[in-house]
């Protein structure tokens, strides 16, 4: 026989064989695993790392202004996003259906007052003359859950009957969007900053890419946290350049501090005091600082209504007895009726137009709808317009409209160059209406506690911040005049988009007037203790929101009135 010397003998080849075997069948077995693998295994929260610590805070950049060749660029280490565009006097560059900036140029073309318009939410970015182009910048981390050394990533059970996967993603609390599973691989987008992540399941671990606009930005890592390690201390901030003073003999809070920890005041992720116009405590809790902007909710109502007192200062409106339907666009003026046009921007801030705008089916559902507008002005008249009051968020967006209608400038504009910027508030974050257009006055900003303090201190002050007079005396006298009764409420007083608020303590009646948002948010102005307080917090789902007047009522009246 033929003996070729690459001819193995049989007992070679079947052992090559079995190997062979093995190693398919455990290859399979392998892939089986993670074909089968659910989210099941990854429920909990995860904390992770950017690759860069300043990898999402992106460079805004403008180069050539001038005509069709002018130049928009985000960038960090390296370029993300690059458009070309044409400039005539004001820039409207639109990306995308959620991307859009905006800008004016000052007459002396040294800078450009900005807004980057990202999935409803607008974030202010000035951009500075450099040579030839202007630059400024977009810190997405100012959005509490993407520190980029501290992103967290929550992972819990679908509520969503017969859905394939039993676990989705959120970021901050929200559902994520267009999530997708294939074995190992997620894709999903995140609900509020429309920021795309992809990436693999690793068992103990979590990598994903970060995009924009379809382009890659940065990787993350997750690693699980165990409950029992996660870091509980309060963060204590020095002063900081924002026109706060602090006081010199704080105030101590040794028991609300342990009740913050040990969760019986759960929730609570930030408390600030001012008392006589200096800063006596300040403290912030679950991962927050006094860098992030945080959700007021509809304690944003008081800043719509103190810019409407702006606008009568200022002319732009004649008073509250005008009629709202005077500035309601021309396509909606059908829904005028009898009732209707008897409405006035006073109905508006106290709640009592008389529109069936806060019943269920509308409070809940004219955010989810095409058309806004359309939405609340076709709701039935219930009242007489100034005769009934049902809280709700639909009366003071129908404000922001009409306040839109009546500036030649954008809105997001007025309200920085009249509130914001007199204020030296910079770091912000405001939601828009549907129409991505104009700032949602129904509840849409976000401040910093230290911003929400320093505008609860305005209003104590008269209108008046570091010398100078913001809003008329008369407008705060104004919003802080008990108006009406809110129905739904206990009956409990309400001026302009700000609450009335009694406590005994000592013997002693104290009276506040609040603006309060769901979750928790306060701000609380006390006029006979010359003091300001803010309590944030994220009792959004847990009816414990509560618990921030009770922290309030129980650790700081005490403390002030003593």
């Amino acid at each position: 026989m033929y003996q070729n010397k690459d001819y193995l003998p049989q007992n070679s080849i079947q052992a090559m064989f079995k190997k062979l075997l093995i190693f398919v069948l455990v290859s399979l077995s392998f892939t089986i695993c993670q074909a089968q693998e659910t989210m099941a295994a990854y429920i909990g929260e995860w904390q992770g790392k950017t690759e860069n610590a300043n990898a999402l805070n992106l460079d805004v950049t403008i180069k050539r202004l001038k005509g069709k060749n002018s130049q928009f660029t985000l960038s960090n280490t390296k370029e993300i996003v690059s458009h070309d565009f044409q400039f005539d006097k004001e820039i409207n560059l639109v990306l995308d259906t959620n991307f859009v900036f905006s800008g004016i140029v000052n007459d002396a073309r040294s800078e450009i007052k900005g807004f980057i318009k990202n999935k409803g939410n607008l974030y202010p970015t000035t951009l500075y003359k450099s040579g030839d182009a202007y630059k400024g910048k977009w810190d997405l981390s100012i959005v509490h859950y993407l520190q980029p050394q501290s992103l967290r990533l929550t992972i819990k059970e679908s509520n969503i009957p017969n859905d394939e996967y039993r676990g989705y993603p959120i970021l901050g609390g929200l559902w994520c969007n267009n999530f997708k599973k294939e074995n190992t691989t997620i894709s999903f987008v995140d609900n509020n900053t429309n920021l795309e992540f992809e990436g693999q399941l690793k068992g103990s671990e979590i990598v994903l890419n970060i995009g924009l606009l379809g382009n890659f930005i940065t990787k993350a890592s997750f690693r699980r946290i165990v409950r029992s390690k996660v870091d509980t201390r309060t963060n204590k901030y020095a002063q900081i350049r924002d026109g706060w003073e602090i006081a010199t003999k704080g105030m101590t809070l040794r028991k609300m501090e342990e009740d913050i920890r040990n969760d019986t005041l759960v929730g609570i992720e930030g408390v600030l005091v001012a008392q006589k116009g200096k800063i006596v405590y300040e403290n912030y809790f679950a991962g927050f600082n006094a860098n992030i902007p945080h959700s007021m909710r509809s304690a944003s109502k008081s800043i719509s209504s103190a810019m409407i007192g702006i606008a009568i200062d200022d002319q732009i409106i004649g008073d509250v007895d005008e009629k709202l339907y005077d500035f309601i666009p021309q396509e909606y003026q059908y829904t005028k009726d009898a009732l209707k046009s008897k409405i006035t921007i006073k109905d508006l801030l106290t709640m009592s137009s008389g529109l069936d705008v806060n019943n269920k089916a509308y409070e809940d559902n004219y955010q989810e709808s095409d058309n806004w507008l359309k939405t609340v002005l076709e709701a039935p008249m219930v009242k007489e317009p100034g005769t009934y009051t049902d809280y709700g968020s639909a009366n003071p967006f129908l404000l922001g409209v009409y306040l839109s209608n009546r500036l030649k400038v954008p809105l997001e504009s007025y309200m920085v160059d009249k509130l914001f910027s007199p204020l030296g508030i910079t770091n912000y974050i405001m939601n828009t209406d549907d129409t991505k257009a104009i700032p949602y006055f129904g509840g849409g900003f976000r401040l910093t506690p230290r911003d929400m303090l320093k505008f609860g201190q305005l209003y104590l002050n008269g209108g008046v911040w570091n010398g100078q007079q913001i809003i008329s005396k008369h407008w705060v006298e104004a919003s802080f005049k008990r108006h009406v009764q809110l129905q739904d409420r206990n009956k409990i007083e309400y001026g302009y988009q700000w609450w009335h608020g009694g406590y005994n303590i000592a013997g002693q009646s104290i009276e506040t007037l609040e603006a309060r948002g769901a979750g928790g948010q306060r701000i609380i102005v006390v006029p006979a203790l010359e003091a300001v307080v803010v309590v944030t917090a994220g009792n959004y789902r847990n009816r414990k929101s509560y618990l921030s007047q009770v922290l309030f009522e129980t650790h700081i009246l005490p403390k002030l009135v003593n």
